[in-house]
Parts: structure tokens; C-alpha cells; sequence
């Protein structure tokens, strides 16, 4: 922290349905906490990354649930989300003690700072979608288009994709955990496909001879081993560990596991996860680097993952770490604002 500036006050809130969004805040906050205190507010309870820091405020937040075939259930979304708590949360939340507020793309947060209009800066992969010049699938779909902009609106996008599409797009944030790992190829392949269950992979993947694969489950509180199939539970440094030694890696077409397969070198093969729109969207950008895309694991999908097995390229990327970088750009911007005179 420069001696010379008072401290700031600091929101961070990030998306806690996923892991990506956590673990890309375990990397940011301590960053963050040079310049000042930083709240952390969690929106979503499905998470399975710890964050490593104490959590100011929890919120089930607005979640979209998938059922075990690779899709989001739109029957469990809606009757899961109260909506009467979602507009109370949002109301009531407090941004008064606040110098600079961060959000990635977390919804409760979000729509307050809107309703209060407050400048808010949308942090994250789904803060590069407000850019048309990001890729999109062939069909695009107006209802998605429509979510990657309104689910968490933002005063001032700082993007994160594959690749710079746009002045305010950079490219991904690869966590410490990641840059340090003792890369190698041990021979077996990971798994992270957590919108689907253990049985659709077991009997999907088991088919595929000659093969280890280290299937890691959110369904799954145990271990279990059946010929070249290990199913393991989400855990962080079991995941890191199997990831550092596979030969490739099959996982959906989120954002923060392909970036990183890209980074290490690894063998990427991605299953978008259906109705999941930005997924859609992230196939489309994987698939022009020349990453195989399986729409479902039925025989044909199953024979794109068989080959990509067996003759799969690698592709590597070279991401700069710009993180420290990205960061001081918010503090100099809070700095400014609570520098100018009230009223």
C-alpha cells in the first residue's frame, strides 16, 4: 500500500456457483488488500473451491442448477430461487461504506449498485460479452444474449477471454496455483464436468479402452475406482495435482479451465454444457483455436473424444500475467473519484 494514500474501502462480490469465479478471487483479493480493506460478498452456495479468506456477506444469490445429463434444468432453477429474498437482498445491501466496488458477475450486487446508481466495475469473463466483437455460436440466442448483459449490468466492463476481441477485453488471469504446478505427463486424463453425474460419465468414458481418467465429481462425497475410471470428489489440490500430471484434460466450455489448460499445455477436448449460452459462446472461440468440441456424449460425440484421445493436438498459449497490472488501473480509478469534491 503507497503511505502516501489514505486506504479504501473495497467490495469485492463474485459469482459462487461455480469454481472459476472463486478461484479466480482467491487469486485477486490478496491483491486487492495491499491498497486497502476489501468486503467479500459471495453470491451462489454451489462452489466446491475454498476461498482462503473470511467472507463479509453469503447470499444464495440468484443459481442456475443442471441435472446429470449436461444441462441446466430449468424446472430446479426456478423453483430453487426465492425471488421475495433476491429483491430484499438487493434493496436492503448497504454501499455507502464503499470507495471502489468490483463485481464478477454477481447478481445481487450488481442490480443494487444499478438501482443506487453507483459505478460498479464488471470484472470477469462475462464483462467481455457486452463487446459483439467477442465470438458468438452460429445460432445466436436472443434470451442468452440477453443474461450475458443484464444478469449483472456494470458501469465500467473489464473483460477476460481467450483472446483481445476488444479494447476492454484482456486475456485470462491464470491464478498463481496454476503458474507454480510442476507440469508433466503422467499418461491418464482429467475430467471436470460437474453438469454431469458419475454414471452418464462412467459408462460414457469407460467404453473408451486403454484410458485412465481421474473423474472429478460434485455429486461424489467418496472415492471409487472401477478399471482405468477413478471418481474423486472436487477438491482443489487433488484437482491441481491430477491436472499438472494428465495428458489432456475433458471438461465443459466454461472460461477459467480451458484458459488454464491452454496456459500448461494440456490436451483441451470441451463438452459445453446445454441451454448454457455463454458455453455456447466460448465452444464457438475454442473451436476456432482448433479445440474439439463434443455437443453430447452419445456415439458420435464419444467418438470425437476417442480420437482426440488418441490423435489430439496440443495447443499452448502464452498468457502474460497482467493481474497486478489490471488491478492498479481500478485503484487509481476509486483514487480518482474519491478525490473529486462531493456535490
Amino acid at each position: 500500500m503507497d503511505p502516501d494514500m489514505p486506504p479504501l474501502r473495497i467490495l469485492y462480490a463474485v459469482q459462487g456457483t461455480g469454481n472459476g469465479h472463486v478461484a479466480r478471487a482467491r487469486e485477486i483479493v490478496p491483491i486487492l488488500a495491499r491498497y486497502g480493506a476489501v468486503d467479500v460478498f459471495v453470491g451462489g452456495d454451489q462452489s466446491e473451491v475454498d476461498l482462503g479468506f473470511p467472507v463479509r456477506f453469503r447470499s444464495k444469490g440468484l443459481t442456475f442448477l443442471y441435472d446429470r445429463s449436461g444441462a441446466i434444468s430449468l424446472t430446479r432453477t426456478l423453483f430453487k430461487n426465492n425471488l421475495l429474498r433476491i429483491a430484499r437482498e438487493i434493496f436492503d445491501f448497504d454501499f455507502s461504506p464503499y470507495h471502489l466496488i468490483i463485481n464478477d458477475f454477481e447478481f445481487i450486487t450488481a442490480w443494487a449498485g444499478k438501482l443506487r446508481k453507483r459505478r460498479v466495475f464488471g470484472w470477469g469473463h462475462q464483462a467481455s460479452f457486452l463487446s459483439d466483437r467477442c465470438p458468438r455460436p452460429r445460432v445466436r440466442s436472443w434470451h442468452g444474449e440477453w443474461i450475458l448483459k443484464h444478469y449483472a449490468p456494470c458501469t465500467d466492463p473489464i473483460g477476460l477471454h481467450f483472446d483481445r476481441f476488444d479494447a476492454f477485453v484482456h486475456t485470462p488471469i491464470i491464478r498463481s496455483e496454476i503458474r507454480n504446478l510442476s507440469v508433466r505427463n503422467e499418461g491418464h486424463y482429467t475430467v471436470y464436468l460437474p453438469a454431469f453425474g458419475s454414471d452418464e460419465l462412467m459408462e460414457a468414458l469407460g467404453s473408451i479402452e486403454g484410458v485412465e481418467w481421474h473423474i472429478f465429481s460434485k455429486f461424489d462425497k467418496t472415492e471409487v475406482r472401477k478399471g482405468g475410471l477413478w471418481i474423486r470428489p472436487v477438491n482443489n489440490a487433488d484437482f491441481l495435482e491430477s491436472f499438472a500430471g494428465c495428458a489432456g484434460i475433458l471438461t465443459g466450455a466454461g472460461f477459467e479451465t480451458p484458459a488454464e489448460a491452454l496456459y500448461l499445455g494440456k490436451k483441451l477436448c470441451c463438452i459445453p454444457i446445454r441451454r448454457q449460452y455463454e458455453q455456447y459462446c466460448n465452444a464457438a472461440a475454442l473451436k476456432s483455436m482448433g479445440v474439439p468440441i463434443v455437443d453430447r456424449l452419445d456415439e458420435e460425440g464419444k467418438a470425437v473424444v476417442r480420437d482426440w484421445v488418441h490423435q489430439g493436438q496440443v495447443l499452448q498459449v502464452d498468457y502474460p500475467d497482467h493481474t497486478v497490472a489490471l488491478i492498479e488501473t481500478l485503484i487509481r480509478s476509486a483514487r480518482e473519484q474519491a478525490s473529486k469534491p462531493k456535490g
